[in-house]
């Protein structure tokens, strides 16, 4: 079958990148679904796989893990969906990833997608509402609520993938007073159109931000990128015994001085979505049942997709334009691509 994938570990520039290759069409056992692929969406885990080191692969390396499609085949053991189903997952980042013409996922990690959403417009959600849904209930344990909580949240990149599905299931799920980051025209309008109440500019002190709208602490923050950067800043504004959800490593890997949040017994917590696949956890299918709600949640006009812009079908000249958007970090919402013609 078709795919676009990669054997040297390149920049995005380099036409051997990303490159075409066929590679066997794989065969579903256990609880696999093989899902014929109409739409995958990239996400910054993709350019970090890809970005460059000293790794040279025998077989061609297939990244994606965001995805929409049809059910083709099952293994035997599957019982939550059926061939034929239309599906929408992220995958697990321990396997093979979508960019191909099939992909096998584990039937606990996907989920019938939104029946009101294109093929296109539902690969752009499954990583990124994961990730925040994960973040809010599951690591912060923010309880639920559709009437305001009286609580407080700040996500930090409010525009990007993750800040915009956040900002949604902050404001509509948990009842939160939301305060997005954003540092240009346009990514302060598109934080207000997926709810926020204030948007600052994560380009000055947080603490003269808040100032300026009218604020002073908040109870949760998300922080969707530069976690060293913002260290400070986040000690500044979040209330004593408040809740931080770190999505993003450091550079490097080196370490960051915690003890700022010492004094206000901050409960510190990190997220990736990947956890549950790649370990087995007992709670795997937690994963199928929050993307099912989300689709009831999408088709019934609480939720809305973030898709903002489509590079055309899935090839290796698309996918390198779609990479080195991203890598820009002028992205917005999400970006997709269609499957293989």
């Amino acid at each position: 079958m078709k795919a676009v994938g990669l054997y040297k570990y390149l920049p995005v520039d380099n036409p051997e990148s990303l490159i075409d290759v066929e590679i066997p069409k794989p065969e579903a056992r256990g609880r696999d679904l093989l899902v014929r692929v109409k739409a995958v969406s990239v996400n910054p885990v993709d350019t970090k796989v890809r970005s460059p080191k000293d790794k040279v692969e025998t077989e061609p390396k297939i990244l994606g893990w965001d995805a929409a499609g049809v059910v083709e085949a099952v293994g035997e053991e599957v019982s939550l969906l059926s061939v034929g189903n239309e599906v929408y997952y992220a995958g697990s980042i321990t396997l093979q990833g979508c960019d191909s013409e099939y992909h096998l996922v584990d039937e606990r990690i996907a989920a019938r997608k939104p029946r009101s959403l294109s093929f296109e417009e539902a690969a752009a959600m499954p990583l990124t509402t994961i990730t925040a849904w994960e973040a809010f209930f599951d690591r912060m344990g923010i309880p639920r609520s559709e009437s305001p909580s009286g609580k407080s949240l700040l996500v930090i990149a409010g525009a990007g993938g993750v800040g915009s599905i956040a900002i949604q299931i902050a404001k509509k799920l948990a009842g939160l007073h939301v305060i997005a980051t954003a540092s240009r025209g346009e990514t302060e309008a598109w934080c207000r159109e997926m709810g926020a109440d204030e948007v600052i500019n994560h380009r000055e002190p947080f603490k003269d931000e808040f100032e300026r709208i009218g604020a002073r602490e908040v109870d949760y923050i998300l922080c969707a990128a530069n976690t060293e950067a913002h260290l400070q800043n986040m000690a500044d504004v979040i209330k004593p015994q408040g809740k931080l959800c770190l999505i993003v490593g450091t550079k490097g890997g080196q370490p960051v001085p915690i003890n700022l949040f010492q004094s206000k017994s901050i409960a510190i917590c990190w997220e990736l979505m990947f956890t549950r696949a790649q370990y087995q956890t007992p709670d795997l299918r937690a994963q199928h049942d929050l993307l099912a709600e989300t689709a009831r949640l999408i088709d019934g006009g609480t939720l809305r997709h973030t898709m903002r812009e489509n590079y055309g079908p899935l090839n290796a000249e698309n996918l390198r334009k779609a990479h080195a958007a991203l890598e820009s970090g002028r992205m917005i919402g999400k970006l997709v691509l269609g499957g293989i013609p």
